[in-house]
């Protein structure tokens, strides 16, 4: 396993939009029809990889738990599905199937839309405001395979009650540390 942290891309930043495949529903997403009237969480995840593997259980509950409240939840795939078969979107619809995904699972063939993110590992998230304005990026919780430590999401939890507390999300915000996205060579 390789520990890869995230990029931390500049708060601030408006989010890339993206036209990109549902390997559940095989239908064409983007950004616009996707975001969420209080805030969107992008995620970039992967089948194959021990540190969303980990997570996945509470990445579902924090999305049930704040869809209801306005957020969009989305998640992404974006590593070399020639290198990593695991990660073929018929892969993607297996896992989305086995966790119950209640957000679209969406695969970056060309590895554009990971790029105009900065996404460097997988977890890795993105809270953006209602206009697209990125307030949060980083780690789900402090929880890492072979720690001890419950998933639990305390930390994009934190981010999402800060939105809708009419607060500014807490500082410092700590790197997601995770399985690096694989690039095509």
């Amino acid at each position: 396993m390789s520990l890869t942290p995230s990029n931390m891309l500049a708060l601030g930043t408006i989010a890339p939009e993206f036209h990109l495949l549902d390997a559940v529903t095989s239908e064409i997403c983007n950004l616009s029809d996707l975001k969420g009237e209080k805030g969107t969480v992008i995620m970039f995840l992967s089948n194959h990889c021990p540190f969303v593997k980990h997570v996945n259980d509470e990445i579902v509950r924090v999305a049930n738990d704040y869809r209801v409240s306005g957020f969009s939840f989305v998640a992404i795939m974006s590593n070399d599905v020639e290198a990593y078969p695991d990660d073929h979107p018929d892969y993607m619809l297996k896992t989305a199937r086995k966790y119950h995904y209640p957000f679209p699972y969406l695969f970056d063939q060309t590895q554009e839309v990971a790029k105009a993110y900065d996404a460097a590992c997988t977890p890795d998230f993105y809270l953006y405001d209602s206009e697209l304005k990125l307030i949060y990026r980083g780690q789900l919780d402090n929880s890492r395979p072979g720690n001890g430590i419950p998933a639990n999401g305390r930390d994009l939890r934190e981010a999402l009650d800060s939105v809708l507390n009419n607060r500014n999300v807490p500082e410092p915000q700590k790197p997601s540390i995770g399985c690096n996205i694989k690039w095509k060579q």
